[in-house]
């Protein structure tokens, strides 16, 4: 997206929503992190793919399919874009937004209940 259409993106949502500039970049600059982690996730797949797909085809026999050498760039690019989803997705992947108060609530209810029987 280009910087002219980002201001124009800017100045409608500020209009109809008062969002300020802080706000935007911070959100623009997240949804660009997201971006490069699929475009990371796409070029795993497909790369690891033609690997695979690669080394069948060169073999007499699919017995490549159960060496450890046809997987080990996929495990260990693997760990790579885990680490690249964890960085992008951050804590939200695992507890989500609010998951401390949700579960607080969750207890103080089972608390009430257990007290009642």
């Amino acid at each position: 997206m280009r910087r002219a259409e980002r201001e124009r993106m800017f100045q409608k949502l500020n209009q109809e929503s008062g969002i300020s500039n802080e706000e935007y970049y911070y959100a623009f600059a997240r949804v660009k992190r997201i971006k490069k982690f699929y475009v990371h996730l796409i070029v795993f797949i497909l790369v690891n793919a033609y690997l695979i797909f690669d080394e069948c085809f060169d073999a007499e026999s699919f017995v490549p399919l159960f060496k450890l050498h046809t997987y080990s760039t996929m495990f260990f690019w693997g760990i790579g874009l885990v680490a690249h989803g964890l960085s992008v997705f951050g804590k939200d992947i695992f507890f989500g937004n609010n998951w401390e108060e949700r579960k607080i609530k969750e207890f103080m209810e089972k608390d009430q209940v257990n007290r009642f029987e």
